[in-house]
């Protein structure tokens, strides 16, 4: 809330430069704030009086927006990516595969890892989790098993993350 909008009986006001100016009504401090040139903006709503500053407004809500931007500039969006093999996979793929999960881990990418079984491939599913484990072992040196391989419907998964 700005200037007009404060409609506190009693608010504490804080000057332009950060000096505690006191406890006064809000028409004594919109006066004050008329006087230097500038704008009443309430803080601190909550407070109990309520606590209002006077300062530059569109200053401020410049000032609000950049450190919102510098904020969502340093912000980094995790993706998952997926690797999908077959059971019967031959070496020479899996180093393949292997290979772009090193890549999207490299990127700072979660990696799901996952073997679809069709058909009578279904009847030997635990012959698969050796070949998971030998995929999680070869990335060992950039990445941790985030989620131990599972069964879920026709799909082993298993996800991997980056060392930090």
């Amino acid at each position: 809330m700005i200037n007009e909008q404060i409609r506190d009986r009693e608010i504490r006001l804080i000057g332009e430069n950060g000096e505690q100016l006191g406890i006064m009504s809000a028409r004594e401090a919109q006066a004050k704030a008329d006087e230097a040139g500038l704008d009443l903006v309430k803080i601190a709503p909550k407070a109990q009086p309520p606590v209002c500053k006077i300062i530059d407004y569109s200053k401020y809500r410049y000032e609000q927006s950049r450190k919102e931007k510098e904020a969502r500039k340093k912000q980094r969006i995790v993706e998952i990516k997926e690797i999908r093999m077959s059971p019967n996979i031959d070496t020479n793929d899996l180093n393949t595969k292997i290979a772009a999960a090193r890549k999207f881990l490299e990127k700072g990418n979660k990696v799901k890892v996952s073997i679809r079984f069709r058909g009578r491939e279904m009847a030997h599913t635990a012959a698969s989790r050796p070949m998971m484990d030998d995929f999680a072992a070869k990335l060992s040196d950039i990445a941790v098993v985030d989620r131990p391989p599972k069964m879920e419907g026709r799909f082993m998964t298993m996800f991997l993350t980056e060392k930090k």
